[in-house]
């Protein structure tokens, strides 16, 4: 317990770094370009996260929305309930909702400009299109490539929760060491870990895979769509809002 309780309290103190949060979204941005241009160099030696069927990418980002939410559900259930109603903690969880619409809404946007765009081709090499298929599964399905713009699902989903991750630990930030539970602190490592291995990955997918335009936006749409709900509409009355501040923390 005690080293666990010396690891949240160097996590928490890492996350007050306010320069940290007030650049992460600039972060991505730079290693989008960055990454993209050292892709477009060919100066990246190939490793195993070049491989698309590597572990993490197959067992977490694929499934990452599903991790975001078994970690930050029992997550902010909790660091949002000290000397709180359920009204409250009910209505900070529909910020989940929100991202999860969010996520969900963008992703299926992109499929569909992916298959607006694409068309279906026999192999890299032989260019010939193969105009029965119309979507990019039918294509595949039968064997054949897709060649479409292909906005980056990946930095838009890995820009995306990471930048929710990081806003909803804001609560631990003011929870004295008395207030918390072993199983509170246990998720928030556990988080802390996840955005660890979600800018990883966004790394590997800006300098290994998808053209520059397509990781730009994809990472542009994560920033907004994060932007939008946790800077201009959680403020307002009427939302989900936003993590108790320190003046809002009301301790005995």
């Amino acid at each position: 317990m005690a080293v666990l309780n010396s690891v949240v309290d160097k996590l928490v103190s890492f996350w007050t770094l306010k320069f940290i949060r007030k650049y992460l979204k600039w972060f991505f941005l730079c290693v989008s370009f960055t990454g993209s241009l050292l892709k477009e160099l060919d100066v990246v030696p190939k490793t195993y996260f070049s491989n698309r069927r590597n572990i993490f990418n197959l067992y977490f980002v694929k499934i990452s929305w599903s991790w975001n939410l078994v970690l930050l559900l029992p997550f902010i259930f909790l660091s949002n309930s000290y000397n709180r109603n359920l009204t409250f903690v009910l209505k900070r969880l529909l910020s989940l909702v929100v991202a999860t619409a969010i996520w969900y809404l963008c992703t299926e946007s992109f499929f569909y400009i992916e298959d607006i765009t694409g068309e279906c081709y026999e192999s890299e090499s032989v260019r010939v299109v193969l105009g029965k298929f119309n979507t990019k599964a039918e294509c595949r399905k039968a064997g054949f490539l897709w060649n479409g713009f292909d906005i980056s699902g990946h930095s838009f989903i890995l820009a995306y929760s990471t930048l929710i991750i990081v806003e909803e630990m804001d609560s631990m930030l003011y929870l004295v060491q008395q207030r918390r539970t072993a199983f509170l602190d246990v998720l928030y490592v556990a988080l802390n870990a996840i955005v660890v291995l979600w800018i990883w990955m966004f790394g590997c997918t800006s300098v290994y895979f998808h053209d520059t335009i397509h990781k730009v936006l994809g990472t542009l749409f994560g920033i907004l769509g994060w932007y939008v709900s946790y800077k201009v509409w959680y403020p307002k009355p009427f939302s989900p809002g936003l993590p108790p501040l320190p003046s809002e923390q009301k301790y005995h």
